[in-house]
C-alpha cells in the first residue's frame, strides 16, 4: 500500500479545521505566530473559511467577537502560546457575560516544557476557566485513524456547545513540537487516514439542537397567571437583546393584554424598526428620579426580559421596592443587581409572552396605572427636545440625538461603555428607523471597542457608526490596523472630554485634592495626528451644521472616518442635571 509523507502537526490541524467548516464555520482571526504555524497553515488552505490576520492579540479577539455578534455564528481565534493567550482574556469574558460563541485555538509548547525556562511558555491549562463553557487539551498530535477521528470529534463538539448547548467561548489548547513546516515530514500515512483528515464533509453528521427544550414550569406558571390576573399594577422591563423576529410585536400585545408599560432599555432594539410603539416607555430613567413618583407607582409584579438594564435611575428604582420579580431568557440567567428575584424562567421571550397572552384571562380596559407612566413619558419627552435637542454645541447628549435623526435607514450603532451608552439609554425616542444597536455590555469594559465595531461592520457589510468616548478610543487604537487590510463603512463618533469625564458623576468628585489627579486623568492627546497615523481621515467638528454635514458625507464614503468633537464634560453634566431637574420639577 502506497504512503502518504505529511507533517503530524500539519494533518492533525487539518483533520480540526475540515470539521469545523464542514459544519459551517465560516471565519477565522489569526495572530502571527511560530508555535500556531500547523493551525495558521491548516485555515490558510480551506478556501470555505474567510480569514483575517490581525497582529494584535486583543484586538483581534475583539473583532471576532464583533463578528460572531451580528448573526451570532462561531468564530474561530488563533493565537501562538505564552503572554499572547492572555492578550484574548477580555474578549473572551466579554463573549462570556453575553453568550457570544467564540472558539479559542491556543497553540502551546509540549507538555515538559512548562517552568524550564523555553520561551513564550506559560500554563495555558484551563487559562480561561472562569469564563469559557468548556475547555480540551487536544493533546500531541498522534497519526491514527482513531485519533484522526477524535479531533473531528472535537471541533464538531466545539460548535455544539459554543452556538447550541451551552452558548459562550469554548478553549481548546493546541500542544505542537516542531517541525512545522509542510515540507519538513514527520510520518508515512495511508490513504485512509489521509481521507479522514482531508475529507470536506462533517464526519460526525448534524447536530441535536435543543433551542427548544425548556425546563417545564406548569406548576410556577399557573401561579404566574393567577398572579398576573390579580395584579392591576405590574411593569414590563425589556433589557438590552438581539431578540428573534417576532419578540417586538408580541412584547406589545403582552402588554396591551396586562395593561402594564413596558420600559425599553436603549440597547433592547424595541425604540427602533416599525413595529408598534404602543406603550413602549423610553424616557423613565428621566421621571424614575422623581421621588414623588417612586412613591405614587409601586408595582406588584415586575417581568424582565433580556439582560441588566443601563439606566441608573431604574436600578435605583428596583432597589427601592419590594414586589415579585420574574427573569425571562432563553437560559435562565440572572440579570439582577438588585438581588431581589423571585425566579428566573428558562424560556425564549416571544414563546412566554404567547404562553401569557393565551393563557390570561385579562380584558383590555383603560388603566390610570398605564396611563401614569405614558403621561409621564410624554411630559419627559417634550423636555428633552426643548433642553437636549437644542443644547449648543458640543454637548455630549445632543451628540445622540443628530446620530439618530441623521443615520440611514438599515444601519448599526455600536455604543462603547462609560457614557456614550448611558447617553444613549436616556436620550434615545422611539422611531420607525431600522437602526441595530449592539453593545459589549457583558463585563462592560472600555478595551476592544473600535475593533468590535470593525467586526460588526464587516460581517453586516452595513453601514455602521461607533460612538465612543476619548478613554475607549485611546485604549483600542491598534483596532485602527484594520483599515488598511480592508475598506470599512465605519463612521467613528469620538467624545473626547480628555479624561474620565463620568466620574464627575460619581461622590468622589467632591475631593478635588484627589478627583483630577486619580480620576480625571487628562492625556490631552492629539487624536488627529494619531488617527492619521493609521491611515485614517480624522474631522475635528466645530459646529452642529459642521457635523450633520461631515457625517452625511463620512456615510456616503463608505470607508473609516473619525469625526471629533471636543466637549466640556462639566457643561455638559449641567445640561444632564438642567434636563433631570426640570423632569422632577414638572411631574
Amino acid at each position: 500500500m502506497k504512503k502518504i509523507s505529511v507533517n503530524k502537526n500539519i494533518i492533525w490541524s487539518t483533520a480540526f479545521v475540515n470539521e469545523l467548516a464542514a459544519n459551517g464555520l465560516k471565519f477565522a482571526c489569526i495572530s502571527p505566530g511560530s508555535r500556531n504555524t500547523p493551525l495558521t497553515l491548516a485555515f490558510a488552505k480551506n478556501k470555505k473559511i474567510e480569514k483575517y490576520v490581525l497582529i494584535d492579540e486583543r484586538s483581534s479577539a475583539f473583532f471576532a467577537l464583533g463578528l460572531a455578534k451580528v448573526k451570532n455564528e462561531p468564530v474561530v481565534l488563533v493565537s501562538t502560546s505564552g503572554t499572547a493567550t492572555a492578550e484574548l482574556y477580555p474578549a473572551i469574558i466579554e463573549a462570556y457575560k453575553q453568550r457570544i460563541p467564540l472558539i479559542v485555538c491556543t497553540a502551546d509548547r509540549a507538555p515538559g516544557f512548562f517552568e524550564r525556562g523555553a520561551n513564550q511558555t506559560i500554563n495555558q491549562q484551563n487559562i480561561y476557566a472562569n469564563h469559557i463553557r468548556f475547555f480540551w487539551d487536544m493533546g500531541m498530535p498522534q497519526i491514527n485513524a482513531v485519533k484522526i477521528k477524535n479531533v473531528r470529534k472535537i471541533a464538531h463538539k466545539s460548535i455544539d456547545i459554543s452556538l447550541y448547548r451551552n452558548p459562550g467561548p469554548i478553549h481548546l489548547n493546541f500542544p505542537f513540537n516542531k517541525p512545522f513546516e509542510p515540507d519538513a515530514f514527520t510520518h508515512q500515512i495511508s490513504n485512509v487516514i489521509n481521507d479522514i483528515a482531508q475529507n470536506k464533509k462533517s464526519i460526525i453528521g448534524s447536530f441535536a439542537k435543543n433551542q427548544e427544550d425548556f425546563i417545564s414550569y406548569k406548576k410556577l406558571f399557573h401561579n404566574l397567571i393567577v398572579t398576573l390576573n390579580n395584579f392591576e399594577k405590574g411593569i414590563i422591563i425589556v433589557g438590552p437583546e438581539n431578540y428573534m423576529d417576532g419578540f417586538h410585536k408580541k412584547i406589545v400585545q403582552l402588554s396591551e393584554k396586562l395593561n402594564y408599560p413596558v420600559l425599553a432599555d436603549g440597547a433592547s432594539q424595541l425604540r427602533f424598526h416599525t413595529h408598534s410603539k404602543k406603550n413602549i416607555i423610553t424616557n423613565y430613567d428621566a421621571f424614575l428620579r422623581s421621588e414623588k413618583f417612586l412613591k405614587k407607582h409601586k408595582p406588584g409584579i415586575i417581568l424582565h426580559f433580556g439582560r441588566t438594564i443601563t439606566s441608573k435611575g431604574l436600578e435605583y428604582y428596583l432597589a427601592k421596592i419590594k414586589c415579585q420579580k420574574y427573569l425571562i431568557n432563553e437560559f435562565g440567567d440572572i440579570f439582577d443587581p438588585s438581588n431581589n428575584t423571585t425566579a428566573s424562567l428558562k424560556y425564549l421571550p416571544s414563546m412566554f409572552c404567547d404562553e401569557i397572552i393565551n393563557r390570561l384571562n385579562k380584558k383590555h380596559t383603560e388603566s390610570k396605572w398605564l396611563n401614569s407612566f405614558i403621561r409621564a413619558d410624554i411630559i419627559t419627552e417634550k423636555i428633552k427636545n426643548k433642553i437636549i435637542s437644542k443644547a449648543k454645541f458640543p454637548i455630549e447628549s445632543r451628540v445622540i440625538t443628530e446620530v439618530i435623526d441623521l443615520i440611514p435607514e438599515g444601519s448599526n450603532i455600536m455604543l462603547s461603555n462609560s457614557t456614550p451608552i448611558r447617553d444613549f439609554d436616556y436620550f434615545a425616542s422611539n422611531t420607525n428607523k431600522k437602526i441595530t444597536v449592539f453593545n459589549n455590555r457583558g463585563a462592560s469594559g472600555v478595551d476592544g471597542i473600535i475593533s468590535t465595531a470593525m467586526g460588526i461592520t464587516k460581517r453586516s457589510k452595513k453601514p455602521t457608526v461607533l460612538i465612543i468616548g476619548d478613554i475607549a478610543f485611546y485604549y483600542d487604537l491598534n483596532g485602527l490596523l484594520q483599515t488598511k487590510k480592508n475598506s470599512t463603512p465605519l463612521t467613528i463618533i469620538l467624545i473626547n472630554n480628555n479624561g474620565g469625564g463620568i466620574f464627575r458623576i460619581l461622590p468622589i468628585s467632591k475631593y478635588k485634592n484627589v478627583f483630577q489627579k486619580y480620576f480625571l486623568t487628562p492625556h490631552n492627546l492629539n487624536f488627529a495626528e494619531l488617527t492619521k497615523g493609521f491611515g485614517v481621515k480624522h474631522t475635528l467638528i466645530k459646529k452642529w451644521s459642521h457635523f450633520r454635514n461631515s457625517f452625511n458625507t463620512a456615510i456616503k464614503n463608505k470607508n473609516i472616518q473619525v469625526l471629533e468633537l471636543k466637549t466640556d464634560s462639566i457643561q455638559s453634566l449641567k445640561i444632564r442635571e438642567q434636563y433631570w431637574d426640570k423632569v422632577r420639577q414638572t411631574l
